[in-house]
């Protein structure tokens, strides 16, 4: 235990000093396993963790998803969705800000990332919502929640890695995460109908457009109605692996690009370079963390930590309590993808020997927590000091203040805790659709 706590201390300082995390948790992982055991077996496990997470067969899915993100992002489909969005709500008082969370909601289903999500729905959205006199409160703080979207819905790098690090079934962590995601559409919505419940002037109606316009902009997303239907069905209906769907999906986005005559030689190489680049990013903080929780598991803190809680036969619903206040605080001032990878290793097995058999399937009980963690994950996205998306739509849009977003955000943060509550307390929400797998 002694060691565990001088590994994250000084792993936390090598973060303050800003060194990447990627680094910081393998040279601590790396020095700690050395110390523990010896510099020769540190340095077969590194070079066999590398080697090992380099070759694994499930990791192929993330590059492939990150790819048909790039991809429709460039075929123009963002502006799309908010297009459709807006000519069903836009003239409707809030009716902007929720046209700007049902895009997010959309544009995230392809993207799988919140950041990326937030900063198109930035460019796209805010312009509009300003121009008809939003406040900035409102604008930025639905654009900020509607981009949290993006590591929960489908596909989702976050729910891959939480797949690959529990060896759970990466197919029903996506599916799982279905109907909290659209819980978490109509509890923002929700927040926006609230908002200009209080003020009005927050959120003035648009312009209507004629119906025959408003058909065809709700014409313009099949594209992405049918690619998220065959990614997603195909791998609920066990047509094909995540793997599979991936490939298909990129595939698809390419020919949906070409089809729109978007894309340029140029252009092209580019997409694959960023994509090459985000996935080589996500691999190397995904190595550093497995040879972190090596050296973890190596002084046996999760084991000792799980049988310390059974031997205090405390109840599973107040452990979990407990485990859910320790990530919303570290949230409060930790990224959210370092979080995840430096905290499931530990936590992960104290909920998998938790007697949860009265709430849920126990074969289920990790995917439950998964979709658990990830909502957490989402509320620390707009959650002061850190939020990443508060940050990245202050680099879109400098001239909001980052008091302004955060005062905008917490109408959302709010429905967030709520929607939480509802899935501890109410499992079946998360586990019905992958019970039916």
């Amino acid at each position: 235990m002694t060691a565990t706590l001088i590994g994250f201390l000084v792993l936390f300082t090598l973060m303050g000093l800003r060194v990447p995390i990627a680094f910081a948790m393998g040279l601590v992982g790396y020095a700690g396993f050395g110390f523990l055991v010896n510099w020769n077996a540190a340095s077969a496990m590194v070079a066999s963790t590398v080697y090992e997470t380099g070759l694994t067969y499930s990791l192929a899915v993330i590059p492939l998803f990150i790819l048909m993100g790039n991809l429709i992002t460039q075929a123009g489909l963002s502006q799309q969705l908010y297009a459709a969005s807006y000519a069903v709500l836009g003239h409707y008082r809030g009716g902007l800000a929720m046209a700007t969370i049902l895009a997010c909601g959309g544009f995230s289903a392809l993207c799988g990332s919140s950041l990326a999500t937030a900063a198109t729905m930035a460019k796209v959205s805010y312009p509009s919502m300003s121009q008809y006199g939003y406040s900035p409160q409102l604008a930025s703080g639905s654009i900020a929640a509607g981009g949290t979207l993006g590591i929960l819905i489908p596909p989702s790098v976050i729910l891959i890695i939480y797949g690959l690090m529990t060896e759970q079934d990466i197919g029903k962590l996506f599916i799982a995460g279905l109907l909290p995601g659209l819980l978490a559409i109509l509890g923002y919505l929700a927040a926006v109908m609230f908002v200009t419940w209080r003020n009005p002037k927050a959120g003035p109606p648009g312009a209507k457009l004629p119906r025959s316009e408003r058909i065809q902009a709700i014409k313009n997303v099949w594209g992405i109605v049918v690619l998220f239907g065959v990614v997603i069905g195909g791998i609920y209906g066990g047509i094909f692996t995540p793997n599979e769907a991936a490939g298909i999906g990129a595939a698809g986005a390419l020919c949906f690009t070409l089809a729109r005559r978007q894309l340029t030689w140029k252009l092209f190489f580019r997409i694959l370079v960023d994509s090459a680049r985000t996935s080589g990013m996500i691999f190397a903080v995904l190595i550093g963390a497995i040879i972190f929780s090596n050296m973890i598991n190596m002084t046996q803190t999760p084991l000792r930590l799980t049988e310390w809680i059974i031997a205090q036969q405390l109840s599973p619903m107040l452990v979990i309590l407990v485990i859910i206040v320790i990530y919303l605080l570290l949230g409060a001032v930790m990224e959210s993808m370092s979080m995840i990878l430096l905290t499931v290793p530990v936590f992960y097995p104290i909920i998998a020997a938790l007697d949860l058999g009265g709430m849920m399937d126990p074969g289920m009980v990790l995917i439950w927590f998964g979709i658990v963690v990830v909502v957490v994950t989402e509320i620390s996205l707009i959650t002061p000091p850190v939020g990443m998306n508060v940050f990245v739509i202050r680099a879109v849009i400098p001239e909001l203040s980052l008091g302004t977003i955060y005062r905008g955000v917490t109408p959302f943060w709010i429905a967030d805790i709520v929607r939480l509550a509802i899935l501890i307390f109410l499992p079946a929400i998360t586990l019905w659709l992958p019970s039916l797998m």
